[in-house]
């Protein structure tokens, strides 16, 4: 076990989680590479990576359900390492795999968590009531949780995570099996939470999902390759990205490098950034004539981000 030895950072006062150097092994596979991260009260962070990343271990260290093997991690100002027991009392956490037992219901699901927390009696009711009323669920509370569709059980798992007001919420690929109603639904409800002050850290591999959160953290290979609200990584590849199909790619790639664009390679595709898409692309199709098969033109999303730091596609370095 290699010893952590990161003295602590004292944070900002509105940082609720700080992850700072964090490094972690499966024997020789580097899961984690020196990752630094701070997550704010009110904030929704995603952690967005293909598979393989890093995501995953990073989630399952910020729930203390590994033991750190280098760096710091705290929650509230305290230690993961030294008091794990005490960061899990100051973190709410849905898995990806559901944790409600569906022969029970809502209201018996939820007095079951509190009975964990050591939460009953009056302060249970009043706690269950606010949070059945903010998730829109009292007309639910006597239904068995197996009857309840993929949404309103993500729900019923959000009143769990939160029952203990814990400052941070941790949710692991939340939107697995969800509908488009139902995942506009669980949005809905953490915004709601962090409206109220809640940091919320999710991992997800779905960009239109990561595009939704107020920060995006882009893993790869165990580091954080960027950090920054959705818009403005965007932003830094300018106005669009061309996407052409040809038969003829070295000449393409000629063509273009002989005008200063570098060109990426996607198997059978070429993306280039463009500051004048409008001009670049008639002028593409008449020297490519009928070498060219397809051309489209499209505002910079968070894959092309991950392609322009990474050098190739978001799916390529999944295992």
């Amino acid at each position: 076990m290699i010893s952590t030895s990161v003295s602590r950072v004292v944070p900002p006062p509105n940082v609720v989680a700080v992850v700072r150097e964090v490094r972690h092994r499966y024997g020789d596979p580097i899961a984690l590479d020196g990752v630094d991260l701070e997550i704010c009260a009110g904030e929704i962070l995603a952690l967005l990576g293909p598979n393989g990343s890093g995501k995953s271990t990073l989630f399952r260290l910020l729930s203390t359900l590994m033991p750190i093997q280098q760096g710091v991690i705290e929650v509230a100002g305290i230690s993961a390492s030294d008091n794990p027991l005490g960061v899990r009392a100051r973190i709410g956490i849905v898995f990806q795999s559901p944790s409600l037992d569906k022969k029970l219901t809502v209201d018996e699901n939820i007095a079951c968590q509190g009975a964990l927390y050591g939460i009953s009696g009056k302060r249970l009711n009043a706690r269950r009531e606010e949070l059945l009323r903010q998730l829109e669920l009292v007309d639910r509370r006597g239904d068995r949780c197996e009857t309840l569709s993929g949404g309103l059980k993500r729900r019923v798992e959000l009143v769990k995570g939160m029952l203990h007001h814990p400052p941070l919420l941790l949710l692991d690929e939340p939107s697995t099996g969800l509908d488009p109603a139902s995942r506009l639904s669980l949005w809905e409800a953490l915004r709601q939470m962090a409206c109220q002050g809640v940091a919320v850290l999710l991992t997800s591999h779905l960009m239109e999902e990561a595009d939704k959160a107020d920060r995006v953290a882009i893993m790869n290979r165990g580091k954080i390759i960027a950090s920054d609200s959705p818009a403005n990584l965007r932003a830094e590849l300018g106005d669009g990205i061309v996407t052409i199909q040809t038969s003829e790619i070295s000449r393409a790639v000629q063509w273009l490098e002989d005008r200063g664009m570098a060109a990426l390679q996607m198997e059978d595709r070429l993306r280039v950034q463009s500051s004048n898409p409008r001009e670049l692309v008639p002028q593409l199709m008449e020297y490519l004539g009928d070498a060219c098969q397809s051309i489209a033109v499209g505002r910079p999303s968070l894959e092309d981000v991950f392609i322009a730091r990474t050098g190739y596609g978001f799916g390529e370095t999944e295992a």
